[in-house]
């Protein structure tokens, strides 16, 4: 069995309403990066059988696997393989997560670099006329 490599995964839905419990986006916002989070398949989902729920470690939760991920990530934990995941971020979408395999443990990617501003050169007055 070759070890896979870490994956960072979409978690979508965050703006859907959990039956129970606070709103997904707000314990997306409780999270902190390293936290564990569990992975849950739905098989019985209506929507998607293959739809694999995250929660956070508080047991909320925040959303699913992004479609085009949950059918591979259901047949690895379907085969027993173990499969760890931690929070990463926020995302407009609702978060990330990242995933690791057979015995790996989850590391967070090191911080993207800061995105400069769009025109860098211009600064604002620190004084404001008199009105």
């Amino acid at each position: 069995m070759n070890a896979l490599p870490s994956l960072s995964l979409a978690v979508v839905g965050a703006d859907y309403p959990n039956k129970r419990g606070p709103a997904r986006r707000f314990e997306i916002a409780l999270c902190h990066p390293g936290e564990p989070v569990e992975l849950v398949p739905e098989p019985k989902n209506p929507a998607d059988p293959r739809a694999i729920a995250v929660y956070s470690c508080r047991g909320v939760q925040m959303g699913y696997v992004s479609a085009e991920r949950c059918g591979r990530i259901g047949a690895l934990i379907r085969q027993g393989r173990d499969v760890q995941a931690i929070f990463q971020e926020t995302a407009r979408y609702g978060a990330v997560i990242r995933v690791a395999f057979d015995g790996e443990k989850p590391r967070l990617p090191p911080p993207a670099r800061p995105v400069p501003p769009e025109n860098a050169e211009f600064w604002p007055d620190e004084e404001w006329p008199d009105v």
